[in-house]
């Protein structure tokens, strides 16, 4: 279980115990689960056809999640790397790198149809099917980058929900953008753990009036309430995610992804100010449930999906760059 010790904003993860003995079931919807598909590739490669067949089973009884602690880095080698994230963002440690603002950040995203939203037992995720890119502010000249999907990590009280901290302060929630590199790779699952491969724009969020952008999602997260279940919503603009053009404060590092494969290589762009949803709308995400309709529950785990966020990394050696003073 992850423990958590009092600060003077909240909550934050201290440690996480670790354990070993709890199921998993495969993620998502298939085909629309990169993750699924990264593990058929390198995880089930060994032996002859039995032996992948008994190898891909193991790694189906090996689970990572939050409510178990279980040690990723038993199973998922990229997770012991030395610049994995999330991290705490010290503002005053961050170095002011004014060449980030010479070539504006620009996303060119379009208003997906026929979106596809999906409780995969870890998190809510939009997968989208249009073609979305961002280009320019710290991205290699001349590359784009395309979005893949949306995922959010939220608590399951307001103190603490966010991957990343502010100064040691935690946000409800936390949303990904999860980019990667259509320039020089074919799919997202080819551009993990390669140079320039990945980047993920992060929003951190915070309680008041509702979002009307998230609207279509929140609405039909009551049909998503077990694990596996998912939706298509007919419209969604992932432009609504974005904080107004003109506020261009943000923070750029390097890491990896914070979920297993855990995946270094990835370029994060976090930007300083949170967007606003409802209480009613988070208390909708509070609903999910991380298991199968019907699945027996490990003693301990009331099955609700929550505090889906892996506690602050090491900075080590890497250097944080804002946008802004």
């Amino acid at each position: 279980m992850c423990e958590y010790a009092p600060t003077e904003t909240g909550l934050q993860v201290s440690k996480c115990v670790d354990k070993t003995s709890v199921t998993r079931t495969p993620l998502g919807t298939g085909k629309t689960d990169w993750f699924c598909s990264y593990l058929d590739k390198h995880s089930c490669n060994m032996g002859d056809s039995m032996n992948q067949e008994s190898q891909c089973n193991q790694k189906d009884e090996k689970s990572w999640g939050y409510e178990e602690g279980v040690e990723w880095g038993l199973h998922f080698p990229a997770a012991n790397g030395e610049y994995q994230s999330p991290i705490n963002l010290n503002s005053r440690e961050a170095q002011y790198d004014p060449s980030l603002l010479d070539i504006s950040l620009s996303p060119n995203y379009v208003v997906c149809r026929d979106c596809e939203v999906i409780n995969d037992g870890h998190t809510a995720r939009i997968v989208l099917k249009s073609k979305s890119v961002v280009s320019g502010g710290p991205l290699p000249s001349h590359h784009e980058y395309e979005l893949h999907e949306v995922r959010f990590h939220w608590g399951k009280e307001n103190q603490r929900g966010s991957e990343h901290t502010v100064n040691f302060k935690a946000f409800p929630m936390e949303l990904h953008l999860i980019h990667w590199n259509s320039t020089l790779f074919k799919n997202l699952e080819d551009a993990l753990g390669k140079k320039n491969g990945v980047l993920i724009i992060a929003l951190f969020v915070q309680i008041g009036k509702e979002h009307l952008g998230l609207k279509a999602v929140t609405e039909v997260l009551q049909d998503l309430q077990y694990k596996g279940k998912n939706k298509i919503i007919p419209c969604f603009n992932p432009n609504t995610l974005l904080p107004d053009p003109l506020l261009r404060d943000y923070w750029v590092y390097e890491g990896s992804l914070t979920t297993p494969p855990c995946s270094e290589n990835v370029t994060w762009i976090l930007y300083r100010y949170p967007l606003t949803i409802s209480q009613l709308q988070i208390e909708e995400f509070r609903r999910l449930r991380s298991h199968g309709k019907g699945a027996e529950l490990s003693e301990g785990n009331d099955g609700m999906l929550g505090d889906n966020f892996r506690p602050t990394q090491p900075l080590n050696d890497r250097t944080i760059r804002a946008a802004f003073r």
